[in-house]
Formats: C-alpha cells, sequence, structure tokens
C-alpha cells in the first residue's frame, strides 16, 4: 500500500534515481540513467486512494505564468500569500482573488489541507474550454467495432463468435465514470473484406440498414446520424444485426482484404461525429487487395536474429505511420485483433497502434472453439478498461535538467510534447532526463508530469503527478538510491529502439558493457580500497543488475532467431515498448511458482522460487509467468493423487495437454489451484494462455526458455557464467 503525502504513488511516476547528480559529470563518472517511467492512470490497490478531482470553475487550474506547470505542494507562497514561486522555473506569479488564503507562522497556506493540489502529489483538475479543441467542450467518446467478415473469419468461426458474444459479453461492460450507473460510451459497427458496410442502427428504425463503402481509394462515411448509437436504447437492432451479419457472409468466397481504408472510414466517422474514441479492428490476413495501404509477404524468418533483420522488423513504408499521424489528430485510438494463419507484416500494421496508443492482440491459427474463451476475455477486458481518450503529456523538470528523450508507444509533433488518442491503465512512458545546468543540493528537483485528456464521461480534465528528488555531490549517495527496477524498463526500452537500426550482436555488447561501467564505477569510488580486487562487490540496491541485464540479452527481443516467427519478433517489440515498470520486470524474469504443495485453505500467491532448472523437483508441479504466457510444469513424479483432485485423471499421462483448460472439480486442491490461477491472469492485461508441459514432454524445450538463470538453447550464458564475465569487464575497468 502506498499513502500519497506529496510525492505521488510510485504506480504513477517512478525514477530511476531518487538522489539527482548535482552535475553532469557525477553521471558522466557513474554511467548511471537520470530517467521516469510515468503510468498516469496505472492500477491502483483497492486499499489505496484514487487522485482527486478539483474544480476551480471559470479560472481553471492555477499555473506558473512563464513555465505553465500546475500548482503543485512544491510551489511556494511569498508576500504574505500574493505570490507564489514556481518549483520549475522559479519565477513569481501573482495569485488570484478567487484563489487567495492567508499564510500561517510557517509560511504555509491555512487552506493547504484543504485542497488536494497543495498537499497531494496526484491529483486531477476540471480543465476550462482553454484546454479544449476549438474553445469546445468535447463529446462523450465512441467505440467502434469493425468486424473482418471474409472467408478466414468466417471459417475459423471467429465472426460467429462475435456477434453471438457481443451483446452480454462485451456492451454490458462499457466504461462508465466512476459514480454513474449508465455508460456515456456510443457504438458502431462496420463489416469489411474487400469493401466496407456500414449500418445505420438509429433506434426509430424497424431493423438495421446496411450501406456499402465499394470505393476503398478515397472512402468516405456514408452516415452519421444512427451510425453510432447509445447501445441500450439501440440494443433491439443490435441483436437483430448481431443476428443477421452471420447470415449475410456465410457462403462469401471473398479471401483478399483491405485494412487502411478500413482505419480511415472509422476515424472519419468520428471526425464526422465530432467525437474522440476508439476502433476495435478484428482482422485476419494481410491486406492484398488493391487499396491504400497494400501490402506484399516479404516474410524471411531466416534473416531474424542476423545484421539483416532489421530490414524485416523495421515497416515496409510509412503508410501505417502517417494514419496513425492522423488519427491521432482525430482523438482515434486504434486497437488491433489479428486472426492470422500466415504472415500478416505485424511490423507494418502495428504502426497505426504504435502511434495512438492502441494496442496489438494476436491469435495465431486461431479457432473459436479453443481460442474464443481467451480472445473473448482480452475483448471484455479492453472494453471495460478505464481510458483517456485524446490525450497530452507533458513532463516538465526543475531547472538544471531537461527531458531529452521519451520511449513509448504515442506521437510526439515536437520535442516536448507526448500525445495519445488514448492511453489505459497498463501503457507506461520512458522518460530520459539529461543536465543543462547544475541543480541546487539544497533545493534539490521536481519533476511533474501533467495529462490533459477526455475522460469516458467526455468531461475534458488535466492529471498532475509530482516527484520530489534529492540532489548531491557525492556519487555513493546516487549508488544509494537507485531504483534498479526502473532502469531496467529504461535499458529494455533503449535495446528496443535500436533493433530496427542496429545488429543485435551490438545492443547486447552495449548492455555489457553499460552494466560493466556502472558496477565499475561503483567498485572504484565507493568501496573500501583495500579490499580484494578478486571480490566482486555489488551496489545494495543494485546486486541484480547482472541478473536483469543478462535477462534482456538472452530474451527474444534481442536473441530471437528463426525459431520465432517475424511477426511474433514484432509484435514483442511494441509490447515491450508500452509497457510499465512492474510488467517488464515479469517479463524479463518471470515468476516460477511451487503448487504441488499449495495448503488448500490457504490465500493468496504461494512464494515464487528462483528460475532455474535446479529448483523442479520430478515430484513437484509449478506454474511460470512472465506476464504474456502461463506455463504448468508437471514432473513424472508428482503425487497421482493430487493429478487426481486437479485434473480427474489417474496419471500425467492422462492430461490433455491440447485443451490445456483446468477442469472445475470439487476437490479442495482443484478449487485451490484454479483460483491461483485467476489471481495471476487478473495482474495481467491481457489473458494469459495456460500451456500444460509433462517432464521431458515435446513442449518443454520451449518451457525451459524461459528459466532465464539457466543456459539458452541458442547459446546464451546462464546467470552464474554472465556474472563471471561481468566480473572480468569490471576488474579490466578498474585495473
Amino acid at each position: 500500500m502506498c499513502r500519497d503525502g506529496g510525492n505521488c504513488n510510485p504506480r504513477f511516476m517512478r525514477s530511476t534515481l531518487y538522489t539527482l547528480p548535482a552535475s553532469q559529470d557525477l553521471i558522466k563518472q557513474s554511467n548511471l540513467v537520470m530517467a521516469v517511467t510515468v503510468s498516469p492512470f496505472a492500477r491502483l490497490r483497492p486499499d489505496e486512494a484514487v487522485p482527486p478531482l478539483v474544480d476551480l470553475g471559470e479560472i481553471g487550474p492555477i499555473r506558473c505564468h512563464r513555465c505553465k506547470a500546475y500548482m503543485s505542494p512544491y510551489m511556494q507562497f511569498v508576500d504574505g500569500g500574493r505570490k507564489f514561486r514556481c518549483c520549475i522555473c522559479e519565477s513569481l506569479t501573482e495569485v488570484v482573488p478567487e484563489y487567495f488564503a492567508h499564510l500561517d507562522h510557517t509560511g504555509r497556506r491555512t487552506d493547504a489541507y484543504n485542497r488536494a493540489e497543495l498537499c497531494l502529489g496526484s491529483y486531477e483538475f476540471v480543465a476550462t474550454k482553454d484546454y479544449c479543441k476549438n474553445n469546445q467542450l468535447p463529446k462523450p467518446p465512441a467505440f467502434i467495432f469493425m468486424i473482418d467478415v471474409s472467408y478466414n473469419s468466417v471459417r475459423s468461426g471467429l465472426v460467429h463468435l462475435i456477434c453471438s458474444k457481443i451483446k452480454e459479453d462485451i456492451l454490458p461492460f462499457l466504461p462508465k465514470e466512476a459514480g454513474s450507473e449508465t455508460s456515456s460510451i456510443r457504438v458502431g459497427f462496420v463489416t469489411y473484406d474487400n469493401q466496407l458496410h456500414f449500418y445505420n442502427l438509429k433506434s426509430s428504425l424497424g431493423q438495421p440498414q446496411m450501406m456499402i463503402v465499394g470505393d476503398v481509394e478515397d472512402v468516405f462515411v456514408p452516415l452519421v446520424d444512427g451510425f453510432l448509437v447509445d447501445a441500450t436504447e439501440s440494443e433491439a437492432l443490435i441483436d437483430g444485426l448481431m443476428e443477421l451479419i452471420p447470415e449475410l457472409f456465410a457462403n462469401t468466397r471473398t479471401t483478399d482484404t483491405v485494412l487502411g481504408p478500413v482505419i480511415q472510414a472509422g476515424m472519419e466517422a468520428l471526425k464526422a461525429s465530432e467525437c474522440a474514441g476508439k476502433l476495435f479492428v478484428f482482422n485476419t490476413s494481410l491486406p492484398i487487395a488493391e487499396a491504400p495501404g497494400k501490402l506484399k509477404n516479404r516474410d524471411d524468418r531466416s534473416l531474424l536474429g542476423t545484421e539483416k533483420e532489421k530490414q524485416i522488423l523495421s515497416p515496409v513504408s510509412d503508410y501505417y505511420t502517417k494514419l496513425g499521424q492522423q488519427c491521432v489528430d482525430a482523438a482515434c485510438s486504434v486497437d488491433l485483433f489479428l486472426f492470422p494463419n500466415a504472415y500478416i507484416d505485424v511490423a507494418t500494421i502495428g504502426q497505426v497502434c504504435k502511434v495512438t496508443g492502441g494496442q496489438i492482440y494476436k491469435y495465431s491459427n486461431f479457432l473459436a472453439d479453443t481460442d474464443g474463451q481467451r480472445f473473448m476475455d482480452d475483448l471484455r477486458a479492453d472494453v471495460e478498461r478505464q481510458v483517456a481518450f485524446d490525450a497530452i503529456m507533458k513532463l516538465r523538470t526543475s531547472t538544471g535538467i531537461r527531458a531529452t528523450d521519451f520511449f513509448g508507444n504515442f506521437h510526439m509533433p515536437n520535442t516536448s510534447d507526448v500525445e495519445m488518442a488514448a492511453i489505459d491503465s497498463e501503457k507506461g512512458i520512458t522518460v530520459e532526463i539529461k543536465h543543462d545546468d547544475k541543480l541546487s543540493v539544497e533545493n534539490g528537483a521536481v519533476v511533474q508530469a501533467a495529462i490533459l485528456y477526455t475522460s469516458i464521461s467526455g468531461q475534458r480534465r488535466l492529471r498532475v503527478h509530482n516527484l520530489g528528488l534529492n540532489c548531491s555531490t557525492q556519487v555513493s549517495d546516487l549508488y544509494r538510491t537507485c531504483d534498479l527496477e526502473t532502469l531496467v524498463n529504461f535499458l529494455a526500452k533503449s535495446a528496443v529502439r535500436q533493433v530496427t537500426t542496429n545488429n543485435p550482436k551490438a545492443i547486447r555488447e552495449v548492455l555489457v558493457t553499460q552494466s560493466a561501467q556502472i558496477l565499475a564505477c561503483y567498485r572504484k569510488n565507493c568501496t573500501n580500497s583495500s579490499s580484494s580486487s578478486g571480490q566482486l562487490i555489488l551496489p545494495e540496491g543494485m546486486k541484480l543488475l547482472p541478473l536483469y541485464a543478462n535477462c534482456i540479452i538472452k530474451s527474444d527481443l534481442l536473441q530471437g532467431g528463426s525459431d520465432m516467427s517475424t511477426d511474433d519478433r514484432s509484435w514483442l517489440l511494441y509490447a515491450v515498448m508500452s509497457m510499465g515498470v512492474s510488467d517488464s520486470l515479469a517479463y524479463f524474469y518471470p515468476r516460477l511458482i511451487p503448487i504441488h504443495d499449495v495448503k488448500p485453505d490457504s490465500t493468496g500467491l504461494p512464494s515464487p522460487i528462483r528460475c532455474s532448472a535446479e529448483r523442479l523437483a520430478d515430484n513437484g508441479v509449478y506454474l511460470l509467468d512472465n506476464g504474456l504466457v502461463l506455463f504448468m510444469w508437471i514432473g513424472l513424479s508428482v503425487d497421482a493423487h493430487w493429478i487426481q483432485d486437479v485434473f480427474g485423471v489417474q496419471s500425467a499421462a492422462q492430461i490433455d495437454i491440447e485443451k490445456a483448460k483446468l477442469m472445475e472439480l470439487d476437490s479442495a486442491v482443484s478449487q485451490r489451484v484454479r483460483e491461483i490461477v485467476k489471481l495471476i491472469r487478473s495482474e495481467r492485461r491481457k489473458h494469459l494462455r495456460l500451456f500444460i508441459v509433462r517432464q521431458r514432454d515435446r513442449l518443454e524445450p520451449w518451457f525451459r526458455h524461459y528459466l532465464v538463470e539457466d543456459a539458452g538453447n541458442n547459446g546464451s550464458s546462464s546467470y552464474v557464467d554472465f556474472l563471471c564475465h561481468l566480473h572480468r569487464e569490471i576488474r579490466n575497468l578498474t585495473s
């Protein structure tokens, strides 16, 4: 649990260093990195306070007149409360009469603890018209579901699945504003193959009306009134449409599809309705039909892991990047749900999600019977997740430091504004900070992240997070307050950035060198000179840096070869780039949880063990979770009673690993195991597919690939070997 006492909850913003170096020379000497990872809408625990909403009426949010920083607990009031000194640029701003309050004997405002912006690190302001496009308050956002009805989609059961489930499993879970009983979100539906089909669902109609757009070269929206509707008011028509769509396209033989015009049409529909929104695009194949955004199959898995891999991991053209930028301008976010049986060029089409702040979901060789529940769970979670629309983030820092580089999935029209058509609770933006002058040791430094956005109900708001940091001239203080987990997040995203411009070997070498230099500086400047040079001495807060550095180096991000598909590698690059700190940590060092000895009456998750094959017992059962996939490893000598209680069969050999589903049995052990799996899944942004792996089975090498402390099949080092290698590098640097 975290209590906000003037610094924001670390779930919202974390820094690699909580004591900043006073000068640039100190950061160069240590080779450490100054960076923050911001997850502005991160999920909080039930016992943690949500940032309160402050409404100052027509005067709007109080800001510094010079740098435009927002009022915070770090602003200092002077001249009897008539002015305040900015914590960012140190200039004085006059306090408007409506906001004036007297100061007490300590120089603090008498109403400080009655105003969230004067005593908390995180809070929200209701924005005035000045913060809105064209000085007009926004309308509630909309969701548009765009369904591929080509032959592949119908054959796999996808069309029938979506249409049969959307009424009961999706639409009732449209996101609501806190305290509201109904959702303000309007919905619309489009189907497509090599042309587009819009549907009029106006509640006054007797049945849905279908309008076809055949000109995909210059796509247009055939209707505005009746396309985006209230899901409750038009419930009967939506029900009729969901029954009609599978019938209309049941005998289709169209295999060629378009994609660019589909996204373009969704964007134009939102623009015509003058609202922000999100497109849920369900797509099954490479868009090869004659239309803007047409792609060709350029897959060549043999290039993965070589110096030429950047050719196929980079977008083939900038069409989808530019389309994404247009979507951002229209406040239109795009989530792609991909169901490919072959290459679909995620590297190229994924750009539209990357730029708009959207998400890519991928279900290879999809079949409704086996993968349907996982997809519907993902779709429902995506729909009901709290989302901020039409968002602009600006990071302001104290005089002496400035934000220089930004990592994540967003669009930057200039060097300081981070724009996203939408951002949700799972997205993290990492920002590198550098010196442009010296910092004051006495005053420290402040970082303020301000996000202007449109809420679910259509209200324009500002969410502000403040983080106060110390400053020091001693290099030892930097190591003492270093946040290794945030540093790992930065190093990983920095490596992803280089994948499309550098060769993988060079990226791995940079990580080794940087890790060695960081630890060598500590050895040289912060330890007892009498200690043996053969002794490896690590900072208390960075003892696991060698472990995490090796995990990044040997991960599929940088080590992925032809044993994984090109699309899977591209998808992974996009996924890691948008991760917050906890998600990236879970990916690089998976949790390995023993469950064969859990007590049925226990609660919570069992304690994880080190991620190594040495920890696996032949009579044990273990769950491995890396945030993207979930394995259950079953040893050959597991107690037959445990197998019977959990799977309802006599032995591990009889378990149906193809279905990989836990049966709902009445036994206490079965209930406890299912509860653990449910707890793990609830912590992740997507439904984790469960793979059951028996010891010495054909899937075991894939499972062991994620035991990151061991040597990899691709020649990557074990943790112990890497630690020895890093120690040699440190000795060479310090000798």
